[in-house]
């Protein structure tokens, strides 16, 4: 179908919205198929013009799409407003988070009815004095459609008297730095664009550090160092990466001595420390990058508390001296156990709190650094998540932690370290019947074809049958070694009360068993994320709590990924699958070192300019894989202002499958073309109009109405 075609159709929906237009072929490149080679060999794509980003044509394209999808969907719009209203009403209007102390102030942010975003305020000395509001994210959002400010609100001065805050409105992750006189509230003049949004203050009060990115790549490169009141543009080059592959950041230690520059790669680690107090001063280097040797730095009085993989694959904790932290002087304090990832450590004047997974799931450690006794914290779920929160002062004797499960709503405990009682800070609220009672949790294990052992997290009503009827939605990721944690969403609880199961597949690509998970689900070993991924929806099937013809399948960025991958390989598994901003077309964007994100990926995908990983790859990418066969029912979600898995990605996948695919089940993709990120859309509550469009095409593919 011609793009004037195309265009005809989308004309006529949206001037009747009753009238189901007939689904969109794949657009016809009014130019010669583009060629793409390596190795030898040719690959042709016909639809590689539709990265053409300013062309009038492409625009029209994704036009048409959008009014093809809402004309398909015209008929759940009321669906979809009970839905926004059902999400949006279960999140307390006026909700606001603990107080932390720092510096004598008690930082917290809060909403207000109504509106979309933040409000980040400050009490001096105490919750009962009167409130300081530093920076109204709101009023920033006046006349953009999308507004994200960087680090949670900024970075306060250690004298209190300034905020530098940063802040995208477009969603393509470029950011602004301003700085706020909070005795005043006037912005200074100090105005830095096309910044990351990855700031620090040096101990001066005056100087500040940051990070910027490639203009092209999006590549954190370089950071510079400002003193206010000074021309950005003769900001001093601090550090410079020159390895495509890396990464830097900038960042201050809880003990606020050190500032550190952290290059970071996926197999290597390299970082140099600044002395707080000498802004000026010369980086020196804790320890030269190895490949295959990744290490985090912490400081608590002389020493350094390392985190690292050196002979430990599972990560050891060392220490060295501030005075001599290479890695000679490295001595081991906690070593590196096989059934026991070693995941992070956070260090504090008197004690550091370890975080270990084990059989999935996360365990806080208190450990006092005079000798005392350790204490681990208890949780007694089958599954949940458990984070260290937000605790900015470096000498306390308490400990803030929080909790969540799938049927828990966040939960924040401050813990006293000297008598391990604690003291509940705060629950989500969750408004309605919402009642935790009424919804089980369990925690399976489903056989992979290899015999391997994928733990699955599930949430459904109590009382469930497991007698096929019931409707599931099975999330996965499995890439960079991000486990999926088992938080409480309280979105989800509109499936779970339309009888629905929710299950999160923890595949390998994670970390939740452990660094040899995630090895064993990257590179050339990639393909067992898929294949765990569809073994436990058909174990899930086998053991009753779903069938086929009422399994819908999700994922996001590299989750999207994983399925297409799915869609390809098992098609008549799902009766729906929703990839959100997916990256599907592996080979020519890792073949591409202009996009985003490209170089510093080699060590996860494989690099295919080497023929071992390119024919690897080729045999997986999704949108390579696209055959004449039936599909699942497909919703497609990207945003055309996304700077990490470009819009054409999806959208090339969503033509190539309309041209190939045999069924007529619905294929519907949605760009948002407004400002939206790799997140979607910002604010508190516009978001959920997304989660509703994707619940209504869940619930009426289930009921067969689409």
């Amino acid at each position: 179908m011609k793009l004037s075609r195309l265009l005809a159709i989308s004309l006529s929906v949206v001037l009747s919205a009753a009238c189901v237009p007939s689904k969109p072929a794949a657009p016809v490149a009014e130019k010669k198929p583009h060629e793409l080679e390596a190795h030898g060999d040719v690959r042709i794509d016909d639809y590689y013009w539709l990265r053409e980003r300013d062309n009038p044509q492409v625009i029209s394209y994704l036009d048409a799409e959008n009014a093809y999808t809402d004309a398909m969907m015209a008929g759940t719009q009321a669906l979809q407003e009970e839905l926004f209203e059902e999400l949006k009403n279960r999140i307390q209007p006026d909700e606001s988070t603990v107080p932390a102390l720092f510096h004598g102030y008690y930082y917290y942010k809060r909403y207000e009815e109504g509106q979309e975003y933040p409000i980040y305020c400050r009490k001096e000395s105490s919750l009962d004095a009167p409130e300081e509001v530093i920076l109204d994210v709101n009023r920033i959002a006046e006349g953009h459609d999308f507004c994200s400010v960087a680090g949670d609100g900024g970075a306060v001065s250690p004298d209190s008297q300034l905020l530098a805050w940063a802040v995208d409105t477009v969603g393509r992750r470029k950011y602004t730095i301003h700085v706020t006189d909070l005795e005043t509230g006037e912005e200074l003049t100090d105005v830095i664009p096309e910044v990351t949004g990855n700031l620090v203050w040096a101990n001066d009060n005056r100087t500040l550090f940051y990070s910027k990115q490639d203009p092209d790549t999006l590549r954190w490169y370089q950071v510079y160092r400002h003193e206010l009141g000074t021309d950005p543009t003769t900001d001093v080059l601090v550090y410079e990466e020159p390895d495509p592959t890396f990464e830097v950041y900038v960042w201050k230690t809880r003990s606020e001595r050190f500032i550190m520059v952290d290059s970071e790669q996926t197999l290597a680690s390299e970082y140099r420390v600044l002395e707080a107090d000498d802004p000026a001063g010369e980086l020196t280097l804790v320890a030269p990058r190895e490949r295959g040797v990744e290490y985090s730095v912490a400081h608590v009085g002389d020493r350094f508390i390392i985190r690292t993989n050196l002979d430990a694959e599972n990560f050891r904790l060392m220490e060295a001296p501030v005075a001599s932290p290479d890695r000679e002087h490295w001595r081991e304090l906690i070593p590196g156990r096989e059934d026991v990832f070693l995941e992070g450590v956070e260090v504090f004047k008197t004690f550091m709190v370890v975080t270990d997974r084990r059989d999935g799931l996360r365990h806080l450690r208190i450990v006092p650094w005079d000798g005392g006794e350790e204490y681990q914290i208890k949780f007694d779920e089958p599954a949940y998540a458990t984070w260290v929160d937000d605790n900015p002062e470096f000498d306390t004797g308490f400990l803030r932690y929080g909790y969540s499960s799938l049927n828990t709503p966040e939960t924040i405990y401050d813990l006293d370290l000297e008598t391990h009682e604690r003291t509940l800070m705060k629950r989500e609220q969750v408004r309605g019947d919402f009642d935790p009672a009424d919804y089980e949790v369990e925690r399976l294990w489903a056989p992979a074809r290899d015999g391997t052992r994928v733990p699955i997290s599930l949430v459904f009503p109590k009382g469930l049958e497991r007698d096929g009827s019931n409707p599931l939605l099975l999330y996965g990721y499995g890439s960079y070694g991000a486990s999926m944690e088992t938080w409480f969403r309280s979105d989800v609880v509109s499936l779970l009360d339309r009888g629905f199961v929710y299950a999160i597949a923890h595949v390998r690509g994670g970390q939740e068993l452990g660094r040899r998970w995630y090895e064993d689900g990257k590179l050339l070993n990639k393909k067992n994320t898929f294949t765990d991924f569809i073994d436990c929806g058909r174990f899930l099937v086998d053991e009753g709590y779903t069938a086929p013809d009422r399994m819908f399948a999700m994922g996001a960025s590299a989750g999207g990924l994983l399925m297409g991958a799915v869609a390809n390989m098992a098609p008549g598994l799902f009766r729906g699958i929703i990839a959100d901003v997916p990256w599907v077309d592996v080979v020519t964007t890792m073949l591409d070192d202009t996009i985003p994100l490209t170089t510093g990926e080699f060590d996860e995908w494989g690099d295919p300019k080497q023929r071992e990983y390119y024919d690897y790859m080729l045999s997986y990418s999704p949108y390579d894989n696209v055959t004449a066969q039936d599909y699942p029912a497909m919703l497609v979600v990207t945003a055309f202002q996304d700077s990490q898995v470009q819009y054409w990605e999806p959208a090339k996948w969503v033509a190539k499958l309309r041209a190939a695919k045999t069924d007529s089940n619905p294929l519907l993709f949605k760009c948002e073309m407004a400002s939206a990120g790799h997140g979607g859309v910002s604010g508190r509550f516009n978001r959920y109009h997304e989660t509703a469009l994707e619940y209504a095409f869940i619930l009426e593919v289930l009921n067969g109405a689409l």
